[in-house]
């Protein structure tokens, strides 16, 4: 397809009338792809990055982690089930149960 139409866009040797066809459809569609690499090296990229970052920090949660939920929850995961965390929060060592996906930010704790 692409070459039917860059074959229709290159002058013949009797054409004078059409001047650069071949560098014209180039330069028509070099903006758009400009704009794709654009796109993709500041936005797409950096997204993927940052899932992949939480994707491994969720994997690497364990028992005795600091942890943060995105609802601004702070405590102490006591138990692990599949995706099911439970985190020891306050003074009172009330129990709350989270999804895994519901953690924001882990704190690793650091042993002596």
């Amino acid at each position: 397809m692409l070459l039917r139409l860059l074959a229709t866009a290159s002058p013949g040797p009797n054409d004078p009338g059409q001047v650069g066809g071949l560098g014209a459809l180039l330069a028509s569609f070099l903006p758009f792809l400009l704009l794709i690499v654009v796109f993709y090296f500041l936005l797409i990229r950096p997204q993927r990055k940052k899932e992949k970052e939480t994707r491994e920090m969720l994997a690497a949660l364990k028992v005795g982690d600091n942890i943060t939920t995105i609802g601004g929850i702070c405590g102490k995961v006591t138990a692990i089930r599949d995706d099911i965390i439970t985190v020891e929060v306050g003074n009172d060592k009330v129990k709350l149960v989270f999804e895994r996906w519901a953690i924001r930010d882990v704190e690793q704790l650091i042993t002596d």
